[in-house]
C-alpha cells in the first residue's frame, strides 16, 4: 500500500504550497491569507522516488470548540488518525507561536511518525531558524522552502526511508485479483455486488453516501477467486461536507491504487459529468486496469440511452482500451459480461510480452511513422522490452530519446495495444537514452 502523508499546521504556514509542490499541480489554492484551505485536498506525489498520497489538511486548532475552526479541526483530527506520517508545518519567519505548541501536545499523542517542518526559510541560516522549535520536542527540525523547493526532495528521502519497499508488484503475479468498485454516490456500486455474490453482502439503500469505507470482500465465481472491494462514492469536492465522508474518498484513492481492475459504475438516469471524468482520470493515472458499467440501464428509454452513447464517447473518449458494458444490476443483467471483461483486462495488465516481438513491433511502427526531430537530430529507436505489469510497460532503448513528443508517444503506446491485443488496460512507455560516449572528449 502506498503511504499516506498528511500535511499538518495552523493556517497560512504553506502547507497547500508543499501540497502543490509534492503533487507537481496546482490543485490547492495557495494565497498569503489564513484560512484559505477548509476542505480536503488529496493527490498522488511525484516527488521523490517513491509512491504515496498526501493529504492537505485546513489549519488546524486543536482547541476549537465550535464554528467553522471546529469543523476544520474535525477534518484534520479523521486525517491524522488514517496518516501514515504526519508532515508538522511551522512558519520559520514567524516564528514558535502558542498555536504551534498546542498543535504540538495534540500530535504527541498521535501515535504517528512526525516530521517537524520549518517552511519559508530561504535565505536564512538554516541552524538559526530551527533553533528556536526544538522546545516542542518532536526532533529535529527540517527547514525547507515549499515555494522554492529547497530542502524538499531531501524532506521526502527522510519520510519514505522510514517505509520498506513496496513488494506489491513482485507479488501482484501470484495473488488473488483486486477489483475495486467506484463511481459517484448512489450509481449502484453496492448493489452490482450483491448481484455479484447473490446476497446482500453490503448496505444497498436508496441514498447517497451508503457506503463510508472501503470494504473488501473475498469470493468465488466459476471456480476463480477475487477480491472484491466496495468503495464510499466520491462526490465533487464543494459537495463533500461530513468529516467521515471526506475521508472516505481517500480509502477510495487507495482501493484504486491497490486494485488490480477497477470498475467504473456509472448511471444511466443521469448525465455523464465532470466528477465521473475525474475518477476515470485518476483510474488512467493510476495504470489500472479498467471496465465501465453503465447501470440502471433497464431504467431508460431508447433515446435517453442514445443519449447517454453520445456522452460517453464525447466526455470520456480518453478510455478507448477499456470495455463498456450496459446493465442493470439491481436484476443482474450484465453482469456476467462484466465479469468476463474483468478477466479479460486482469489478463492484459499482467500479460508478459516477448522482447523480440516488441522490437519488432516497434520497427513496424516506426517504419510507418518516424518520429519527428528535434533540432537537428532525430530520436532513434534501437529495441525494446518490458519493465513491468500491472499495468504493462514498454521500456524504448535508443538515442536523442529525451524530446519525443507526447502525440507520438501516444502512437507507440495505441501501436503496442493493437498488436498484443491487450483490452482493458493501459500501456505506459519509458525511454532509455544511451549514453553518448564521445561527450567531453575532443
Amino acid at each position: 500500500m502506498k503511504p499516506t502523508i498528511v500535511l499538518v499546521g495552523r493556517p497560512n504556514v504553506g502547507k497547500s504550497t508543499l501540497f502543490n509542490r509534492l503533487t507537481k499541480t496546482r490543485d490547492a489554492l495557495v494565497a498569503d491569507q489564513p484560512g484559505l484551505t477548509r476542505d480536503r485536498h488529496y493527490g498522488i506525489g511525484r516527488v521523490g522516488d517513491r509512491d504515496y498520497l498526501v493529504v492537505d489538511t485546513a489549519g488546524f486548532d486543536p482547541v476549537a470548540k465550535d464554528g467553522i475552526m471546529h469543523e476544520m479541526a474535525r477534518q484534520a483530527e479523521q486525517a491524522i488518525a488514517e496518516a501514515d506520517a504526519l508532515l508538522f508545518m511551522v512558519d520559520g519567519r514567524s516564528g514558535l507561536t502558542p498555536h504551534d505548541e498546542q498543535i504540538a501536545a495534540r500530535l504527541r499523542r498521535a501515535g504517528r511518525p512526525v516530521y517537524l517542518v520549518v517552511n519559508k526559510s530561504e535565505g536564512m541560516e538554516r541552524a538559526m531558524v530551527a533553533a528556536e522549535f526544538h522546545a516542542l520536542g518532536l526532533g529535529d527540525p527540517l527547514p525547507v522552502s515549499a515555494s522554492h523547493g529547497e530542502g524538499v526532495k531531501q524532506l521526502l528521502d527522510l519520510v519514505l526511508g522510514a517505509f520498506p519497499p513496496d513488494a506489491e508488484a513482485e507479488e501482484d503475479e501470484g495473488r488473488t485479483p483486486r477489483i475495486a468498485i467506484v463511481g459517484r454516490p448512489n450509481v449502484g456500486k453496492s448493489t452490482f455486488v450483491n448481484s455479484l455474490l447473490g446476497e446482500e453482502r453490503v448496505i444497498a439503500f436508496d441514498m447517497p453516501g451508503t457506503t463510508r469505507d472501503a470494504i473488501a470482500i473475498p469470493f468465488e465465481r466459476e471456480g476463480r477467486r477475487y477480491t472484491l472491494i466496495d468503495t464510499a462514492g466520491l462526490r465533487r469536492r464543494g459537495k463533500v461536507f461530513e468529516a467521515v465522508e471526506k475521508f472516505s474518498v481517500i480509502k477510495t484513492l487507495q482501493a484504486i491504487e491497490q486494485a488490480n481492475v477497477v470498475v467504473l459504475v456509472l448511471d444511466a438516469s443521469q448525465d455523464i459529468s465532470d466528477q465521473d471524468a475525474h475518477i476515470a482520470g485518476f483510474i488512467l493515472e493510476s495504470g489500472r486496469a479498467l471496465v465501465v458499467a453503465v447501470n440502471k440501464w433497464d431504467d431508460v428509454d431508447d433515446y435517453r440511452r442514445e443519449l447517454i452513447k453520445q456522452d460517453l464517447a464525447r466526455k470520456l473518449n480518453f478510455l478507448s482500451f477499456a470495455r463498456f458494458h450496459y446493465i442493470s444490476a439491481l436484476k443482474g443483467a450484465g453482469v456476467a459480461a462484466v465479469m468476463k471483461s474483468v478477466d479479460a483486462a486482469y489478463a492484459a495488465a499482467m500479460v508478459n510480452l516477448s522482447t523480440p516481438r516488441l522490437t519488432r513491433t516497434m520497427q513496424a511502427a516506426l517504419a510507418k511513422q518516424a518520429p519527428p526531430r528535434h533540432g537537428v537530430f532525430r530520436p532513434k529507436m534501437r529495441y525494446a522490452h518490458q519493465g513491468g505489469n500491472n499495468p504493462p510497460v514498454v521500456v524504448i532503448h535508443g538515442a536523442a530519446l529525451d524530446h519525443v513528443p507526447t502525440s507520438y508517444v501516444r502512437y507507440l503506446e495505441r501501436t503496442f495495444i493493437e498488436a498484443f491485443k491487450l483490452q482493458g488496460t493501459p500501456l505506459r512507455i519509458q525511454f532509455r537514452t544511451a549514453h553518448n560516449p564521445f561527450i567531453g572528449k575532443e
